[in-house]
């Protein structure tokens, strides 16, 4: 891993899952990890629940935009962490690879999506924990 390790986040429409989980690494991480997120199939814009989801966990991705996953993306990262389109992520030998099975936010309501939200704050503060051991 490099100095500061690098997580890209993917899911098909980098609208929901995806945009939450970088949010909360980025927040939580204080900046101390390398984030990116992507999309097999960007949406045109972050899911509103999930963006309401997040606000009242006090972080604004209102202005967040879909991206397209690149082959350079998954080149640069770390740790590479599917929701749902693994099979169209491209695989490159010595990059930790997860896949995270977790409900599509797509087309639900805020309070469909802040278990979801909730599950994936759990999985980040685990990925912090793991990428960022507290120094002895």
């Amino acid at each position: 891993m490099s100095q500061k390790p690098s997580v890209l986040f993917v899911c098909v429409h980098n609208a929901g899952r995806s945009q939450m989980a970088a949010a909360y690494l980025n927040h939580l991480s204080e900046g101390r990890i390398e984030v990116r997120s992507a999309g097999s199939e960007p949406a045109e814009r972050v899911n509103p629940s999930a963006v309401e989801a997040m606000l009242e966990e006090g972080i604004d991705i209102h202005s967040e935009t879909p991206k397209i996953l690149t082959t350079e993306a998954v080149k640069d990262s770390d740790v590479v962490i599917t929701m749902g389109c693994g099979d169209t992520c491209p695989f490159f030998p010595g990059k930790r690879y997860e896949d995270w099975v977790l409900e599509d936010p797509a087309g639900k309501g805020v309070d469909a999506v802040r278990p979801i939200r909730d599950e994936i704050k759990r999985r980040v503060r685990e990925l912090i924990a793991e990428l960022l051991p507290a120094s002895a």
